[in-house]
């Protein structure tokens, strides 16, 4: 008897079990993955502007890629300049990249897991869903170069999204518990 309370108390307290949480336990969790959200996105709208625009501006001046960088050329459905759509995105990846090392319990910007997914994840995005949305194919044509530079401008994504997410005020106060 002594036995089995032991182990239900050990299920019950489990994080990875919310449906035998407390009320207040889900609640603090569910308010904590939201403000890991809204940090991500502050982190990956800023990273957007701040590491991968930067990145793509030096892999256009050294010829690598026909993409400029800072685009204020207009783009539908809202007509909103293409670096503001840009960062918007960069902001919904940077929420999924802070909720997914959130989960993985890689906390505050781990660095090696922000490169993976930032670099991977964002870029199979776009090769196999935006790209063909926009008339371009499958990998937007397969070229190497292009497939290359959205490789290393997302890596560059992903590195600073992971920094400005250890570098937010309260950021700390998010840490896995």
């Amino acid at each position: 008897m002594i036995r089995r309370r032991m182990v239900f108390e050990a299920v019950a307290y489990a994080s990875w079990w919310p449906m035998v949480q407390s009320g207040t336990q889900r609640e603090e969790s569910v308010r904590r993955l939201a403000a890991w959200a809204a940090a991500g996105f502050a982190a990956g709208f800023v990273s957007t502007l701040v590491f991968h625009q930067p990145v793509l501006a030096v892999l256009h001046g050294l010829g690598l890629t026909n993409r400029t960088a800072f685009r204020f050329v207009l783009v539908p459905p809202l007509g909103l300049p293409d670096i503001l759509s840009l960062a918007f995105w960069g902001g919904l990846w940077g929420s999924a990249l802070a909720v997914a090392q959130h989960r993985l319990g890689r906390c505050r910007g781990d660095f090696g897991s922000a490169l993976l997914l930032g670099a991977i994840v964002p870029s199979l995005g776009t090769w196999f869903v935006s790209a063909p949305l926009h008339g371009y194919g499958l990998g937007g044509g397969w070229y190497g170069a292009e497939m290359l530079t959205s490789l290393l401008v997302n890596a560059a994504w992903g590195l600073g999204t992971a920094l400005l997410l250890r570098r937010l005020p309260g950021a700390g106060s998010l840490s896995r518990q």
